[in-house]
């Protein structure tokens, strides 16, 4: 990597490339990569792959403090606004998704009274300005799924069939591994877990997967094959809080 900048930058020595701050005109065309950076950056300081902590938050911070700067410097872009309320909705939840001890502790288990709810409520507001401009996008769709998180006073009270549809509208636009083991995730809770399990069936390969289906096995009673699939997902990852978790639900 260092050879690869070293050549990099004499490249752009010898050829005179200079350093230009795009014209606003040029913003739009612009700004799907950058969408696309800050949350790769949001989602690495959600969920860490690898190392002691679940949450980076240093790395959540970041990623929302410059996605607040993008959705200034492109108010009419609905995507951008949606990508502040998604994280915002998420990181809400920061301070209850470990226990003092660091253990991860799943979303129906969490003390939603410590939840931030001056971050719910400035997603929630970015997320309205978003979706008025009727141009709905993925980053607004999985704002929408966040919210219904976020506004659930109680597990019970979660609209698991708004989740559904939403991330039936989601897969249609971003069919990817990863949305749709959540829907997955979602129509299991919705419909049971059987119905999670075959919906499961069809889903690429993802790190989550095996995890996923390890809690639909659980939830079925069929202990054998949910010990199996834990095991597989204790291989996917390197984070120490999510193997605690898992190593927790295979003794179990």
């Amino acid at each position: 990597m260092a050879k690869r900048l070293v050549r990099t930058k004499h490249k752009i020595a010898v050829a005179g490339i200079p350093y230009q701050v795009p014209p606003a005109a040029r913003l739009p065309e612009r700004t799907p990569a950058v969408l696309a950076v800050l949350y790769l950056m949001f989602t690495e300081g959600y969920a860490a792959t690898a190392g002691p902590h679940l949450v980076r938050v240093d790395l959540c911070h970041e990623a929302i403090d410059l996605a607040r700067v993008l959705a200034g410097l492109v108010p009419d872009d609905p995507e951008a606004a949606g990508l502040l309320a998604l994280m915002l909705l998420q990181h809400a939840r920061a301070s209850a998704r470990t226990d003092v001890d660091g253990a991860l502790v799943p979303l129906d288990e969490q003390d939603r009274d410590a939840w931030d709810r001056a971050a719910i409520d400035a997603g929630l507001a970015e997320l309205r300005r978003a979706v008025r401009r009727e141009r709905v996008g993925p980053y607004q769709l999985q704002a929408l799924v966040a919210a219904c998180h976020a506004t659930a006073p109680t597990p019970s009270d979660t609209d698991w069939d708004r989740i559904v549809s939403l991330y039936d509208e989601l897969v249609a636009v971003l069919p990817s591994a990863a949305v749709q083991v959540n829907r997955a995730v979602a129509i299991g809770m919705a419909s049971g877990p059987q119905a999670g399990l075959d919906a499961l069936a069809g889903t690429p390969d993802h790190p989550v997967r095996p995890a996923v289906r390890a809690d639909l096995l659980r939830r079925l009673g069929r202990t054998d094959e949910a010990a199996s699939a834990y095991r597989e997902a204790l291989t996917r990852t390197a984070n120490q809080a999510e193997r605690a978790y898992l190593q927790g639900r295979l003794r179990a």
